[in-house]
């Protein structure tokens, strides 16, 4: 039985309007080799301009993942040949990154588990290689875009371990607003070093595995790993040090280089850029940019409004969507004197997770994007209250919700139009119970058998209180046709 070790680098595209040392646009998927210039692509003469936006944007996800952030910062060049890197160098921080000595907690059926960050260092992403048969094409536009390198000591024991992490720093930086956290597209990528050793030896030989493009790829590939070293190991071979990539195809690792070591890199302070100190209304700047992050966020929820564990995790699953289920809630407590936050609460949190949450997958509508959804807050809180007092029965509500998506109209107009609104008048319901009895007189008769079972009895109940709700068209109140019946036939 072997102890495995798993560390994390995390690579995440900031969203700044341009990139990191020069005034290119940075953009995923516009015409290759457009977004470029003199500097990006390294051309000599050329000087390098800090984007100050990028640093904020670093300094947040810093301050986020519990990192110091030193008085000062610098930039150095790691020295490296790519097809993808013109100038031979990449610039990078290396002795003092921003973001230093940090952590993030992980949940999973291990528990809570804290795992460290090492550093979180800015630096310039390379150009994209695209292969084709036997050629490779070169795309210059990602040269030069911010990217935020975050690595993590190697605390994580598992593939699932590394998966949740990955999962939770991409909800951290779209909380935060730096990141877009799309996988598919390159925006937040990682690289994962794994070794294993005799419990109690300490580290082994590290592999790295490169360009993890997904928290489920990160999960196999690390498993797959951990399989392999162990099996060699228990063979009597050596683990190679070496870089490795996923085939997805074949579900296994493969040798792609030797895995270099720092000094391979020959780091050395850049000299066109100068140090980076900085001063108090800089960071506080980055507090003020912090919002309330999702683990605490999520504790809150179950806390303040008495929602389930698994209902807070997935309202927090996007900013967007929490900023609408609490926005929603107190919209409602403001205007019905007779509903509390947390019965309240468990109302919205019931729709959101079922039908608004159907409704948005159905429409292709991105969580993130929910302000511009046609159910405003203000629309859904009177259908919450409206339910909630019992004016409203469940059935009609969702008719109304879908009218309201598909006209864009107010629901009380909407209520009022299609005669929605419960009926909790006894006698009216008296009338139509009475139609009932008169069409359904066999029913009623064998309903009122005493030798029924009850199971018989409350299949015939539920029959006629149907038939009821069918002749009001749905808008009798249920609890009262229920109560009429059961006296009818002596229940």
């Amino acid at each position: 039985m072997y102890q495995s070790f798993i560390g994390l680098e995390v690579h995440i595209h900031l969203l700044t309007k341009t990139k990191v040392f020069c005034g290119c646009r940075s953009a995923f998927g516009d015409e290759p080799n457009t977004n470029v210039c003199p500097v990006c692509l390294g051309y000599p003469g050329v000087l390098p301009a800090l984007n100050r936006e990028s640093m904020k944007m670093s300094c947040m996800v810093a301050k986020a993942l519990n990192c110091t952030i030193p008085e000062k910062t610098w930039f150095e060049r790691k020295q490296y040949f790519y097809p993808d890197m013109t100038k031979n160098y990449q610039i990078s921080q290396f002795a003092s990154p921003l973001g230093q000595r940090g952590y993030l907690d992980i949940e999973g059926t291990w528990g809570v588990k804290r795992v460290r960050i090492h550093e979180c260092h800015l630096e310039e992403d390379a150009g994209k290689m695209i292969h084709t048969g036997t050629v490779s094409l070169l795309d210059y536009n990602r040269a030069g875009v911010s990217l935020l390198e975050i690595v993590t000591e190697p605390d994580m024991e598992t593939g699932e371990q590394a998966e949740a992490f990955i999962q939770q720093l991409r909800r951290l930086v779209r909380y935060v607003g730096v990141c877009d956290g799309n996988m598919e597209e390159g925006s937040l990528r990682a690289d994962a070093n794994v070794s294993i050793n005799l419990p109690g030896k300490g580290l082994g030989k590290k592999v790295e595995i490169k360009n993890l493009n997904s928290s489920r790829f990160v999960r196999l590939g690390l498993n797959y790993e951990i399989e392999r070293q162990a099996k060699a190991l228990d063979a009597g071979k050596t683990i190679v040090q070496e870089t490795r990539l996923w085939n997805q195809n074949r579900d296994q690792t493969e040798p792609m280089r030797q895995k270099e070591n720092a000094q391979d890199y020959r780091y050395f302070p850049e000299p066109d850029l100068p140090v980076f100190a900085p001063d108090a209304a800089f960071l506080k700047s980055v507090e003020d940019a912090i919002v309330e992050l999702p683990f605490p966020r999520r504790k809150r929820l179950e806390t303040e409004y008495g929602v389930s564990a698994e209902q807070a995790n997935l309202i927090c699953e996007e900013r967007a969507f929490a900023d609408y289920f609490e926005s929603t809630a107190a919209a409602v407590v403001q205007t019905s004197s007779g509903v509390d936050k947390k019965s309240a609460a468990q109302r919205i949190a019931n729709w959101l997770l079922t039908d608004i949450k159907h409704i948005l997958t159905r429409e292709g509508i991105a969580l993130a994007s929910i302000g511009g959804f046609k159910l405003t807050v203000d629309r859904f809180a009177y259908l919450v209250v409206m339910t909630a007092n019992g004016s409203l029965s469940t059935k009609n509500a969702k008719q109304t919700l879908e009218l309201v998506l598909s006209e864009d109209r107010d629901p009380a107009d909407i209520i009022r139009e299609k005669r929605f609104e419960q009926i909790t008048d006894p006698v009216v319901i008296a009338e139509a119970v009475a139609l009932v009895e008169k069409e359904e007189a066999a029913t009623f008769a064998e309903a009122r058998e005493p030798a029924k079972n009850q199971k018989r009895q409350r299949t015939l109940t539920a029959f006629l209180v149907g038939k009821v709700l069918e002749k009001t068209h749905g808008r009798a109140d249920p609890r009262i046709v229920k109560e009429q019946i059961a006296k009818l036939i002596g229940g």
